[in-house]
């Protein structure tokens, strides 16, 4: 520490006058830092000061700026890397501030609704890019640089890759609100956790179905069409589970139902095939209806609809499988050392070409059931012109039989609803979304909003005090060191001419000297 203070005293700093190049000042560095360290507490009240002043300004002028909350939120299910959502659309995040959102937390809080269009309007959202997608660009970025001539089209290949966000700050301004800081974090946590049933509702199970099959008066058809109807629903209710039941890994029992997604399908094929043939098979081998010619002329239409169903399917799925038959795979290159003859290649699978699979075997199940329809609706025909219609006891008993059918059918639909959403909400979207960090406020937390809104400021501020800062320790030591020199030479130049003899005295002297050498020399 010594040895560096002692060095200190030879960092000088030389300024020279170019006119009068004897006119030259150096300045030490430990003149400088002892000016620096002099006016150090001045400075450090004019910044504490000034940062006061800029954040009492900042808070007056602009209340809008503290008046601002936050929360975070993220989303994990299959799909959101690529910017999908569950049901293969464009995931769009700020559906979080969807009127209905808004609408059901306000209703739940007992706010007033005229309030939501303004709440809309002050929530803003900022997309989080994930970590580990800015590595693997960071990482493709790197084989890019590193990358021979023959492999560049691969690496820049690697680098169009597109990144979606799957977090989210959420921000409510409620500068334009009646509300206080707490109700505000209030009224904005219950959107966000409201957003969590609109979730579910969008991508869960579609009630829209149990509420459009339950809402339908079977009794306002005749008794063959109200079998087509259920026949109808419950197939496209049998979908619906043998997907989930396919894309359920786990097995999942439901603790309100006790079902499992396959038992759920095993009971819909019971009910089609036991049920539903048994009461369909009694009303065509009896000719039961309540029009006979009507209900022919049902038959007749839907045969005529099926078979343009069927010329489509059949068309379709031609298409598809040339498509197929012609599809070139992806091909992936593995590049060797550089050395002949180790660079390799193979094909493989795209989405595109499962897709494709998918389509075709969607094309065959069409262009299988609308055959087994015609050729079972023609049967109908046949039997009602070669039979007479059936009897009053036998339309009662139909009535009674499609009513059963109905409330099974209808507690079916319940079963599938209450196990799809247990199912949807506790294992596949668990954890879709989550409420990271929900909206807080504070003394400290506005306090911070403020210092971030006015950062910019504040910078530019202080870097200009501390700049005049240095500049003025800067001339103070020039000034002083000047003074010091402008001393001491003065000093020097008066001990000089103290110490310079006088030059008549000197001559006498010199004379006697001369004399007195003379006279010695004489006398010799």
């Amino acid at each position: 520490m010594a040895q560096k203070k002692q060095d200190a005293r030879y960092l000088n700093i030389t300024l020279t006058n170019e006119e009068e190049e004897k006119d030259s000042l150096v300045i030490s560095l430990s003149a400088i830092f002892k000016m620096v360290k002099k006016y150090f507490p001045i400075w450090l009240v004019t910044a504490v000061v000034s940062f006061a002043l800029i954040f009492a300004v900042s808070f007056a002028a602009a209340p809008e700026e503290h008046k601002k909350i936050s929360a975070l939120v993220s989303f994990t299910f299959d799909g959101i890397e690529k910017g999908i959502d569950p049901a293969g659309n464009e995931f769009d995040a700020r559906q979080i501030k969807n009127p209905a959102v808004i609408e059901a937390a306000l209703t739940e809080l007992g706010e007033p609704l005229e309030d939501l269009e303004i709440i809309r309007q002050g929530i803003s959202f900022e997309s989080i890019t994930p970590s580990d997608a800015i590595d693997k660009i960071t990482a493709y970025k790197s084989v890019y640089e590193t990358a021979q001539s023959g492999a560049l089209s691969a690496a820049q290949a690697m680098l169009d890759v597109d990144v979606y966000p799957t977090q989210f700050k959420v921000y409510f301004n409620y500068s334009k609100t009646e509300y206080n800081a707490s109700r505000a974090v209030e009224v904005f946590n219950t959107i966000l956790e409201c957003y969590r049933d609109y979730f579910f509702e969008t991508y869960g199970y579609n009630k829209a179905l149990g509420n459009a099959v339950t809402a339908i008066d079977y009794t306002t058809y005749d008794y063959a069409e109200a079998v087509d109807v259920f026949d109808t629903s419950l197939h496209t209710l049998q979908k619906y589970v043998d997907n989930l039941a396919s894309e359920d890994k786990t097995r999942f029992r439901s603790s309100a139902t006790g079902y499992t997604f396959s038992d759920l399908s095993e009971a819909i094929k019971s009910v089609r095939s036991i049920d539903l043939d048994v009461l369909s098979s009694y009303i065509t081998v009896n000719n039961v209806t309540k029009d006979k010619d009507s209900i022919v002329t049902y038959y007749q239409y839907r045969i005529e609809s099926l078979t343009r169903q069927k010329k489509i399917a059949e068309e379709n799925l031609a298409t598809i499988t040339d498509t197929i038959n012609s599809y070139v795979k992806d091909t992936v290159m593995i590049f060797g050392n550089g050395t002949e003859n180790t660079d390799t290649e193979y094909t493989q699978s795209s989405a595109a070409y499962d897709k494709l699979i998918a389509q075709k075997i969607d094309a065959q199940d069409t262009l299988s059931t609308n055959t087994q329809q015609i050729d079972f609706y023609q049967k109908r025909i046949d039997a009602l012109k070669g039979k007479p219609a059936g009897t009053d006891a036998q339309r009662e008993k139909v009535e009674t039989d499609l009513s059963a059918l109905n409330d099974k059918v209808n507690n079916l639909l319940d079963t599938v609803n209450k196990t799809a959403d247990e199912y949807y909400e506790n294992v596949s979207f668990a954890n879709a979304y989550n409420i990271l960090v929900p909206a807080s406020t504070s003394a400290v937390n506005t306090i911070k909003i403020i210092i971030n809104s006015m950062i910019t400021k504040l910078a530019i501020v202080e870097a200009l005090f501390f700049a005049i800062y240095i500049i003025f320790a800067f001339i103070k030591a020039v000034i002083t060191e000047t003074n010091k020199k402008n001393s001491l030479a003065a000093i020097a130049k008066a001990a000089a001419y103290s110490d310079e003899p006088d030059t008549d005295e000197a001559d006498d002297e010199a004379e006697e000297e001369k004399s007195r050498k003379e006279t010695a020399k004489a006398k010799k």
